[in-house]
């Protein structure tokens, strides 16, 4: 018999209704004799502190538990409930795979989208849920906790962008728009942080001399990062991405423009994912794909295909968890003479040796100085 523990959760501030109008004195002074219809006192009550929490009970063992997923909580699932995987997110609405193959649009239980938490949103493409429903439509019940989710701060909140993946394919763009490698490290760290596999994608490699592209390639490959040259164009580098994907959840994300949904085109043609050309103005990239999507493709797994990013700001950055985010400064950060060394200004820094001996990249060292001294966006990944 499963075990069940009870703890109180905190709900939005506007889960209880506004008790007083913010016009009263408007009001008044326009009709003076409503004045006399108007309550003189006002009833003390805990009530409307008490509607912004609420007591759960989590069963300890089960799909559920534990009781806490990405800082959300779920209640266990009901009895006449089904077992769904989260395809893509519409606002309030949730498009989640049946058991039977089928697609069901499905809305957020009130609890779950009341509670308090730091997420912008509680449900994120590749979540399993618990959900009921008749037909095409139904109501997800409960979240099951996520295995891992890559995310991202946006406006003081996290944003999930996909969750429960295996791999992700990081595409950047050799041209048009132009790479941007320290959006390329900050994606690195996010997936390292969340334990997901980086695969590093330079794609339109037909655009510039390949020679141009080795250096970079070679301090990602020289880590342990599968790097792969590609071009969703001539097909070049396409058959070394499809090895990688059997049997995997991979998500694919990148800056807008890169190329992500020509490369899954070329990698299934079947899907026919909309693409759209750069900009010509300011060589940027247009917003063709506009919400996460998790597609099943013929290779026993599935593609998350994200929507562009022009910023990725870390959610919750710790400045002395960056360094072991970088694979080529990890083991040098080891003879620093410092332990809590920064790698900036310190005597004795194995890091900054390494870098003027030529044995470190002089890029990957600034990106992770700018990480850990603000955790803002690097100049250049605005440009």
């Amino acid at each position: 018999m499963n075990r069940r523990r009870k703890f109180r959760v905190e709900l939005r501030k506007n889960r209880s209704v506004r008790r007083r109008g913010g016009d009263l004195t408007r009001r008044t002074l326009a009709d003076p004799e409503s004045a006399s219809d108007l309550a003189v006192g006002e009833r003390l009550s805990g009530k409307g502190e008490l509607t912004r929490k609420r007591t759960v009970v989590v069963a300890e063992t089960g799909i559920v538990a534990p009781a806490r997923c990405d800082g959300l909580a779920v209640e266990p699932a009901a009895e006449g409930t089904l077992r769904g995987r989260v395809l893509h997110v519409h606002g309030l609405e949730s498009v989640v795979l049946h058991p039977d193959g089928s697609t069901v649009r499905c809305t957020t239980r009130r609890l779950l989208r009341t509670l308090s938490t730091d997420q912008r949103h509680p449900v994120a493409a590749g979540d399993w849920v618990q959900f009921r429903g008749t037909g095409r439509d139904g109501t997800i019940q409960a979240i099951e906790p996520r295995r891992n989710s890559l995310a991202r701060a946006s406006r003081g909140r996290r944003h999930v962008i996909v969750a429960n993946v295996d791999q992700v394919i990081i595409v950047g763009s050799a041209a048009l728009p132009g790479l941007k490698p320290g959006l390329v490290d900050r994606l690195i760290v996010a997936a390292e942080a969340a334990g997901i596999r980086p695969i590093i994608c330079l794609n339109k490699a037909d655009l510039v001399p390949p020679a141009g592209l080795v250096p970079l390639a070679g301090v990602y490959a020289r880590m342990g990062y599968p790097v792969v040259l590609c071009s969703a164009v001539s097909g070049l580098g396409i058959d070394r991405l499809r090895r990688e994907l059997d049997g995997r959840v991979t998500a694919v994300v990148g800056q807008s423009g890169v190329g992500k949904s020509s490369i899954l085109n070329k990698l299934a043609p079947a899907l026919n994912l909309p693409v759209g050309e750069v900009s010509r103005d300011n060589e940027k990239g247009r917003h063709t794909t506009t919400t996460a999507r998790l597609i099943p493709h013929g290779h026993g797994g599935a593609f998350v295909d994200t929507p562009g990013v022009r910023q990725f700001q870390l959610w919750e950055v710790v400045p002395a968890e960056v360094p072991a985010a970088f694979r080529d400064l990890r083991p040098l950060a080891n003879h620093c003479r410092f332990p809590d060394c920064s790698h900036t200004h310190e005597a004795d820094c194995a890091v900054k040796h390494a870098v003027a001996d030529g044995l470190l990249d002089t890029r990957r060292w600034e990106s992770c100085c700018h990480l850990t001294a603000s955790g803002d966006e690097p100049p250049e990944a605005d440009a």
